[in-house]
């Protein structure tokens, strides 16, 4: 997931000490529940320089809450141990010199069991602190991004676990015997296009106009006005049979749909379809896509998702659309009054898509938050008037932002209290492990 920002200042009055306390365990609980079902050697891969062990992300989301927290505000606190600042600092520059990215994976030490001790030892001292009397102090906005942060990580290891265990022969599932996989339900319907009228609107994070009071990252802001020309946007996600349209039609094979990095993207990494999907062994035999249940077959009725912008890009191009701003998909999302409540976030254990009902109403929108992050057609770039935070947590967003496009939405990975309208993720064009999904405009 993108890099996480600095919170943005709260225009409503900071939880009290106990409401944090409450917050802070069980958000710190919810990321233990997505290891339980990992053998220990699963929490020690990464295959690619993209995905992070899971031990990786336990130790990290400590190392945060130990540094920003403990460290700075209670008094004596005695760190669990001296390198583990080298092992877990992530690209902090202002913090010191850390472990590289791709070698994150080459940590067999320390143990899984000894990562677990280090969280419980953070998480006696953090409550402990909490519980004193400085819990009142401005540190509660430190505290809160600590707490959005490990969410941020909570999608990255639905994620990386998915891509971990992909890329073993055995093709295990991540759940148990006791939760079956859902069943492929029949092709939707044709999407219907609804109008977004246009004007001069404003975009940024927005607590009248539908997103949660308290809490925003810093590339939120400001709120500015922005115009955007009336347009159209499909009712809902693209499907996979729509997707698989566009791969039996040749669409990877055809350079005409393609921006010119992408098409020399597909044609070196060898790519014919979405990531995780199985191209039939005979002919006329069912395609199948990789899950957190293994192996199973193509739903033709989910939203398509593992799609780098290039792909999302060239079905756009082949269906006859292209793909909204994120002006314009901020804009409907607030003019069809999108909410997050009912969405497929994290909290359903879902973990994959989930289609729409055959009988869902054509002229509403749907899947706005949730299910897939939808890439747009704009680049990762500073609001007017953005200003960079101090300090090392000014590393979280402005350097990040060049040669990145959006994504708007949220995912079936991310936790639902996280995600609004206004929030902003972002990726190089290639990236396809994350939850990524297309969203047609004309």
């Amino acid at each position: 997931m993108s890099s996480p920002a600095v919170l943005a200042p709260a225009p409503a009055a900071a939880p009290a000490a106990a409401t944090f306390a409450a917050r802070f365990a069980a958000v710190r609980a919810q990321t233990e529940a997505l290891c339980r079902p990992l053998l220990p050697e699963d929490t020690v891969v990464q295959p690619v320089i993209d995905v992070s062990p899971p031990k990786w992300h336990l130790a990290h989301t400590t190392w945060f809450f130990e540094t920003f927290m403990l460290q700075a505000h209670l008094p004596g606190y005695e760190l669990f141990h001296p390198q583990y600042a080298y092992l877990f600092n992530s690209y902090y520059n202002s913090l010191g010199s850390r472990v590289n990215r791709a070698d994150r994976g080459t940590l067999s030490r320390p143990a899984l069991a000894d990562v677990y001790r280090y969280r419980a030892y953070v998480d006696e001292h953090m409550q402990r602190l909490l519980a004193s009397a400085e819990a009142e102090a401005p540190f509660a906005e430190v505290l809160e991004l600590g707490l959005q942060h490990e969410q941020q990580h909570q999608e990255l290891l639905v994620t990386d676990i998915k891509y971990i265990l992909s890329t073993n022969p055995l093709a295990p599932s991540y759940f148990g015997p006791e939760q079956a996989a859902p069943q492929p339900r029949p092709a939707l319907p044709p999407a219907s296009w609804l109008p977004v009228p246009g004007g001069v609107a404003p975009v940024g994070f927005q607590p009248d106009a539908g997103d949660a009071p308290g809490f925003c990252f810093d590339n939120e802001l400001p709120v500015h006005q922005t115009y955007v020309a009336p347009f159209e946007l499909q009712n809902r996600l693209v499907t996979n049979a729509e997707y698989l349209a566009f791969v039996e039609a040749g669409g990877y094979q055809d350079f005409r749909y393609w921006l010119g990095e992408g098409w020399e993207l597909v044609q070196t990494a060898g790519w014919q379809a979405p990531l995780y999907w199985v191209r039939p062994a005979a002919p006329g035999a069912a395609w199948q896509r990789f899950t957190h249940h293994g192996l199973q077959p193509l739903d033709p009725a989910a939203p398509v998702t593992h799609l780098s912008f290039y792909e999302a890009d060239a079905y756009a191009h082949w269906a006859g659309a292209r793909l909204p701003t994120e002006q314009e998909w901020e804009v409907a999302a607030r003019h069809f009054g999108a909410e997050a409540s009912g969405g497929n976030f994290v909290e359903s254990r879902r973990y994959d898509p989930a289609p729409l009902p055959a009988d869902a109403d054509p002229a509403r929108c749907h899947q706005l938050l949730g299910d897939c992050w939808e890439w747009t057609y704009s680049a990762y770039h500073p609001y007017p008037g953005y200003q960079k935070a101090a300090g090392a947590l000014g590393e979280y967003n402005g350097k990040f932002m060049v040669n990145q496009l959006v994504l708007r939405g949220g995912s079936c990975a991310t936790p639902a209290s996280h995600i609004r309208l206004s929030y902003r993720n972002f990726f190089h064009a290639d990236k396809r492990w994350q939850f990524t999904g297309i969203r047609l405009a004309r």
